[in-house]
Formats: C-alpha cells, sequence, structure tokens
C-alpha cells in the first residue's frame, strides 16, 4: 500500500513523502494515528494544499519537544516490582507501565511513545527510549527494584541488588602465611606440639585400659575354691584301710594302720 507521511517516520522517510509499506502496518499504525494518508490522488491534492500548515505545525511540535527534552534530560522512574533473590521478576514491565511512570513523574506520553522492543523482566537500570517528536527521542531510565531502598542503592552503584551463591556461602578462612625467616622455628614448634599431643594421647588411653581392666576385675571376680584331698590307692579302690591294736604304755589297744 502507498501512503503519504504526514510527519518524519524513522526508516521510512520525511513529510510529504509517498512511501510503500505493508497493508496491515498501515491499517494498524500509520493511518489510525494519523501520521499517513493514503496516496489517492484526493489526498495527494489536499496534502498539498495543507502543506505550509503542516510543516508550520510540525515546527511548533519540535520546539515543544525539545523543551520537554531538556527537561527530562537525565530522568529515572523507580518501578518497584516483586523478585526472586537472582533478580528474576515476577512478571515484567511493558511500554504501558514505563509511560504510566514518566506521566506521574511530570512528563505526559503515550504508550506509543515508548520504545520498547520486549517486555523487561530482571531488577536492574534499563535505558528505555521515548519518542517526544518524529525527530527528538530521549532515554529514560526506568530503575526497577524490590524497594526503594534498594533503588537507591542501584542508582549509586549501577547495579541490580541481586544475591548469587557465592555471596549467600561464607568465604573459607585461610591461615596467614608465615613470614619466611620464622619457618623453621615454627616447624619445630609444630612437630614438639604434635610429639606432646601424641604422648599425652596414649597416656589417656593407657589409663582408660586399666581403669576398665579394675571394674570388669572386680565386678566379674570368680570365686575362691578349695582344693580337693588328694586320694590314695585304696580310695581308689573304693575299699576302707585296714587298722590293727598294738598295746601302748598303758595297755591301751593302738591302731595302725596297715
Amino acid at each position: 500500500m502507498e501512503v503519504i507521511l504526514l510527519e518524519r517516520i524513522e526508516k521510512l522517510g520525511q513529510m510529504g513523502d509517498v512511501v510503500k509499506v505493508k497493508s496491515g502496518y498501515a491499517r494498524n499504525y500509520l493511518l489510525p494515528q494519523k501520521k499517513a494518508l493514503r496516496a489517492t490522488d484526493a489526498n495527494k491534492r489536499h496534502f498539498e494544499e495543507q502543506r505550509a500548515q503542516l510543516e508550520a505545525a510540525n515546527l511548533e511540535h519540535r520546539a515543544e519537544a525539545e523543551k520537554m527534552a531538556k527537561k527530562m534530560e537525565s530522568l529515572s522512574v523507580v518501578m518497584v516490582r516483586q523478585a526472586g533473590e537472582a533478580g528474576q521478576l515476577y512478571g515484567s514491565v511493558n511500554a504501558r507501565d514505563i509511560s504510566t511512570a514518566v506521566t506521574e513523574a511530570g512528563f505526559t506520553i503515550a504508550r506509543q511513545q515508548v520504545e520498547l522492543n520486549h517486555p523487561i523482566k530482571a531488577l536492574g537500570l534499563h535505558p528505555v527510549r521515548v519518542s517526544l517528536h518524529p525527530e527528538i527521542d530521549i532515554e529514560v531510565i526506568a530503575n526497577i527494584a524490590r524497594s526503594q531502598d534498594e533503588a537507591k542503592v542501584q542508582s549509586k552503584t549501577g547495579k541490580a541488588v541481586v544475591r548469587t551463591e557465592e555471596e549467600e556461602a561464607p568465604a573459607p578462612e585461610t591461615a596467614p602465611e608465615p613470614e619466611p625467616g620464622k619457618t623453621k622455628e615454627n616447624k619445630a614448634k609444630a612437630d614438639a606440639e604434635r610429639e606432646q599431643a601424641a604422648k599425652a594421647a596414649e597416656e589417656a588411653a593407657n589409663e582408660a585400659v586399666a581403669e576398665q581392666a579394675g571394674e570388669i576385675f572386680e565386678e566379674g571376680a570368680a570365686p575362691e575354691i578349695e582344693p580337693e584331698p588328694e586320694k590314695t590307692a585304696a580310695d581308689a579302690d573304693g575299699e576302707a584301710p585296714e587298722t590293727t591294736e598294738s598295746p601302748d604304755e598303758d595297755g591301751k589297744a593302738e591302731k595302725k594302720s596297715k
């Protein structure tokens, strides 16, 4: 489809140029936004009659845009959003959100003026291009943070406030390096301490073994057993020993064992 541009369109042409564009682009954007007219003979004549007025209006709009651009210089808008520890947003920030934030900051712009190719899905400082006029663009910083305090930190550091695994885990403590002159002395001292510690451990182990043996002896000592009398040959045969009587000095009989 051929259209007559009523203003400068980037990558298309200047005011008054007749260009060929896709039908969808013309119907959905250029014609509804009154940025172009169908390139018919009637519209061409109408444009030539209105060219002077259109150019004057364009210059007036450009001057207003230049004034606004000076006021909006280095503009940064804070947008508080929920996000994970790694900085990933629970959602996204689109062109409408940014236009609303800029309007709340005191500069009225439309969603169509925010040139954002993809929604923002992470915390941090994001430069966003805003078209104030077909010939004047500015850059607005979208400061997206979890809170106002984090937004202040991001504004000072220029980095998103995120937490990584390395930051969460404490760094291991490292022993200070010994001085070169004290290396041998420290080594001898360490050897003596290790030897002393080993000796103390050995003594403690011996004491523990001795104490455990004493407890076992006291608790489980066997009872004393009387020794059995020795057996004689006669006891082995099951016979009782024979005795004979012999007179003693008093005339009494004395038993003698055979």
